[in-house]
């Protein structure tokens, strides 16, 4: 699939300030991610942190807090990763699935979801 930017807005879980950023769409990705020194800029503060493996191959750990993010009309709160400072923000596909969206690698866009993932409740 190809990848492709879109235009999404970030906030604190107050919305006391919204940044609005273009970024990049990636279903390989499952976190959102986000330079650490804008999350920081909007008081988003990590409340753990996690090991990562990188596409290429190394290990490492980084920080994961909660922000808003709004792409087009939906808005969601999700899990963000702190960034390094010049790395470019990335809509991941624990957002997308957040937000209902999925991708249409086609027209590079995204589009919502016809249906919701569907669940069962089991018998206690």
């Amino acid at each position: 699939m190809g990848v492709f930017k879109v235009p999404i807005e970030v906030s604190d879980l107050q919305w006391s300030r919204v940044e609005r950023l273009t970024a990049w769409v990636d279903t390989g990705a499952f976190y959102t991610n986000v330079p650490r020194p804008l999350l920081e800029s909007l008081g988003i503060r990590p409340h753990k942190r996690e090991r990562f493996m990188l596409a290429d191959g190394r290990v490492g750990e980084n920080d994961i807090g909660h922000m808003w993010v709004r792409v087009g009309d939906r808005t969601e709160i999700t899990l963000v990763l702190f960034a390094e400072p010049d790395t470019e923000p990335l809509l991941g596909a624990y957002t997308l699935e957040g937000l209902a969206l999925n991708v249409d690698p086609l027209h590079r866009k995204l589009v919502p979801m016809e249906w919701l993932p569907r669940f069962e409740v089991l018998p206690a």
